[in-house]
């Protein structure tokens, strides 16, 4: 299964750099999300400057100068409350210059989330937009510096953070997500590649001023499941199944919630989607982690399913 792209140009700083596949020799892997002809995928040459903790992007029409600064009303996410998240925040522009006559001229609504794990072996970075009616343009990169040791028996446990940016399809706008994040990966079975488990829970909404709403979209959720009463977001549960890694340490595969209907009992699946990652460092020794992405869609409750969500989301996982 191929997880994402890897094309993309090389930056600078604390660099994302595009590497497709192990063209440096040293095992190290990035990828860019796949471009799909409808916007995602286009943000290219993705990096972060920790000198300015500015965070740059290309490709991106009405993005400014491509420089994004660090958001006022949420610098950081990924912990509850955000401020204690161990991801960063960014913003675009509101406006910029015309070249010639100086006018301010109205930029598009951009927002990125970055990543990078303690140990500065893996990192991931998000760009979405909330101008456009649909998804509009927008991407995602995850990236290992440096190579992975794999065992072939045994079984690891890894806890961490999951943070990721709303988009919609029928509406504008951009909300954030965050989370708690656990992953089980039994190295010996399935024979056809390894078993990996995980779930993302006790799951928060906010808006771009860093209020919590997650309460209005369990109103709105428990009205359409016939008077439910979810009182708080359904988590995210990977699928278990033969063929999501290879020898390079790469996961990939699907994932879903479900809900409960109110006044049937019925259960039907809420959001679903995929997940892309990879491993680093030495899984033999307990000194390893996972970096990756997930991306998920739903029909936005309250909506009279007119409206699709999607949610895409990085995650860092240390071995627990």
């Amino acid at each position: 299964m191929k997880p994402a792209d890897s094309s993309g140009g090389a930056t600078a700083g604390d660099a994302l750099v595009d590497l497709p596949g192990d063209t440096a020799g040293d095992g190290s892997i990035t990828h860019y999300e796949a471009a799909d002809g409808a916007g995602s995928g286009y943000a290219k040459s993705i990096s972060y400057d920790s000198a300015t903790d500015t965070f740059s992007v290309d490709n991106l029409a009405f993005d400014g100068d491509n420089t994004y600064t660090r958001s006022a009303a949420m610098p950081n996410i990924g912990g509850n409350p955000p401020a204690a998240g161990p991801f960063q925040v960014y913003e675009g522009p509101a406006s910029t210059p015309d070249s010639v006559t100086g006018t301010p001229i109205p930029q598009f609504l951009h927002r990125a989330i970055y990543g990078k794990s303690t140990s500065g072996n893996t990192q991931f970075a998000i760009v979405r937009t909330g101008s456009y009616r649909d998804y509009g343009f927008g991407g995602f990169v995850y990236q290992r510096n440096g190579s992975v040791t794999l065992p072939t028996t045994g079984q690891a446990n890894y806890k961490g953070q999951y943070a990721g940016l709303v988009d919609y399809n029928g509406d504008t706008g951009i909300n954030y997500s965050s989370g708690d994040m656990a992953m089980q990966i039994d190295f010996k079975d399935f024979n056809a590649g390894d078993g990996v488990a995980a779930t993302v829970s006790n799951r928060q909404y906010y808006d771009m001023s860093g209020a919590n709403v997650t309460g209005a979209y369990l109103t709105a959720l428990n009205s359409d499941l016939n008077g439910a009463t979810y009182t708080e977001l359904p988590s995210l549960v990977f699928n278990v199944g033969p063929g999501t890694n290879n020898a390079q340490g790469e996961i990939a595969g699907t994932l879903s919630s479900t809900v409960v209907d109110g006044t049937s009992g019925a259960v039907t699946t809420h959001e679903s989607g995929q997940y892309y990652g990879v491993l680093a460092g030495d899984s033999t020794t307990g000194n390893d982690e996972v970096v990756g992405v997930i991306v998920v869609t739903s029909k936005k409750p309250g909506t009279g399913n007119t409206v699709t969500q999607r949610e895409t989301g990085g995650f860092l996982l240390y071995r627990n």
